[in-house]
């Protein structure tokens, strides 16, 4: 689905297309595409004659003396942890390739569903070498118009699952929730709540599957009054809490779906006159410095925001030199960083 070129060019066929059309796979199509020996003669037949017949305009690679040096970074936002550590990522792995990075913060957003026209021709016309979206919600519009201009991209955890094709970088979302489930599981604890967030976000319906997961493993039944959508928002996390903290059996325990939410967890139970872990014991996901911050120090699953940042970016060059990723979707692995905030259950 990623095609580089001029943006006066027309989009034609995606490689996908023209693997379709030589029955080969998409890696296969990428390796004639890219000069690669190691196609079959008969195979490099049918694919190049299957590329001249469907018009397939085959991109120049990437040349470093002739680029720009740049690609983009577009995150969600600046202010928080989260950003810094992407931010992080992206600039060491592009010192390393020798390229620059320019960032903007919230420029994906749109009115009525329209791509924001401002920012894509400030993108084309420094000629920047490709862009890294980071928590980005792109609109199918959006989409096109990259592809239009032959611009290679990649999602750093994509909010949404990404159309066919788009290649994106992201957490073992669902092992971690499996994780922090079996953590709580393993110190006693049977009523196991959890704090999530967006139902239709990739990350926390992931997250919340690997903790029913580890509940259903372990044979302990889920009990839907335990599970509190919170937008990733700290202050419905507090509520949500509360809303948990007055049930007629209230959880022991709660694995709360991102550090920012646990700390309004935190807050819900110090209102209360609870602590953690005497009352209840809380597990966050993220492992941001906040984790390390809060009083007791917040046992969390660590994603590896920084190296998956860093990932993107070589994933970026390397669709910038043309060469295909063989997978489409990235994911490293998430492991428990354990604090002080757990403990087993009182009684």
């Amino acid at each position: 689905m990623v095609r580089t070129g001029s943006a006066s060019v027309a989009a034609g066929p995606t490689l996908a297309v023209v693997a379709r059309e030589a029955g080969v796979s998409v890696p296969t199509a990428s390796k004639v595409v890219n000069g690669r020996e190691d196609v079959a003669p008969e195979t490099r037949r049918r694919v190049t004659e299957a590329l001249d017949r469907l018009g397939y305009v085959r991109r120049p690679r990437f040349d470093a003396a002739k680029s720009s040096g740049l690609v983009d970074l577009v995150v969600h936002s600046l202010e928080t942890s989260w950003s810094g550590a992407v931010l992080h990522g992206v600039e060491a792995a592009a010192h390393d390739a020798g390229l620059e990075v320019v960032v903007s913060a919230g420029l994906t957003r749109t009115r009525a569903g329209r791509p924001e026209r401002g920012w894509l021709d400030k993108l084309t016309g420094r000629g920047s070498s490709g862009v890294l979206f980071n928590l980005a919600e792109l609109s199918p519009a959006q989409y096109g118009w990259l592809d239009q201009h032959r611009i290679p991209y990649v999602l750093i955890d994509p909010v949404l699952e990404p159309p066919p094709g788009v290649v994106s970088v992201g957490a073992a979302n669902w092992q971690g929730g499996v994780t922090a489930t079996e953590h709580l599981l393993a110190l006693g604890h049977e009523r196991i709540a959890v704090v999530a967030g967006h139902q239709r976000k990739m990350c926390s319906s992931a997250r919340v599957a690997g903790y029913r997961s580890a509940l259903a493993a372990a044979g302990i039944r889920q009990r839907p009054e335990y599970v509190r959508p919170a937008g990733f928002d700290e202050s419905a996390a507090r509520r949500r809490t509360l809303e948990l903290l007055d049930l007629p059996e209230p959880p022991t325990a709660v694995f709360v779906c991102s550090d920012r939410m646990a700390l309004g967890v935190y807050e819900a139970l110090a209102e209360r006159g609870l602590r953690v872990p005497d009352d209840m014991s809380v597990v966050g996901f993220d492992d941001l410095p906040e984790a390390r911050w809060t009083s007791p120090a917040l046992t969390t699953v660590r994603q590896p925001l920084s190296e998956m940042a860093a990932t993107a970016l070589r994933l970026l060059v390397r669709m910038m030199e043309g060469d295909r990723p063989e997978s489409t979707r990235t994911e490293l692995s998430t492991r428990l960083v354990e604090r002080a905030s757990t403990g087993a259950p009182r009684g």
